[in-house]
């Protein structure tokens, strides 16, 4: 929240009342991931991309904590899979 505190006398110029309404959804969505300790960089570089693709009544699955739960049961290759180092 400290973000938004510091910067609060710069938001009342959103541009108009729309702008201001998109700006708390966006800003509302980085502090969830924040929340739930997922980069919201990263979360919303994949939900932008699913996006398109992705059908509008499971939209639910694209907010932070679903995605961090389906991201946690993503199998990651173990690690005597790699190959062994060459000595």
């Amino acid at each position: 929240m400290r973000g938004i505190a510091v910067g609060k006398r710069n938001w009342t110029f959103a541009g108009s009342d729309e702008g201001g309404l998109r700006a708390v959804a966006v800003y509302t969505l980085i502090e969830s991931c924040k929340l739930n300790e997922v980069d919201p960089q990263a979360w919303l570089a994949d939900v932008l991309a699913r996006l398109p693709d992705h059908p509008a009544n499971q939209i639910d699955e694209l907010l932070p904590c679903a995605w961090k739960r389906a991201r946690q049961t993503i199998p990651t290759a173990a690690p005597w899979t790699s190959a062994p180092p060459i000595i």
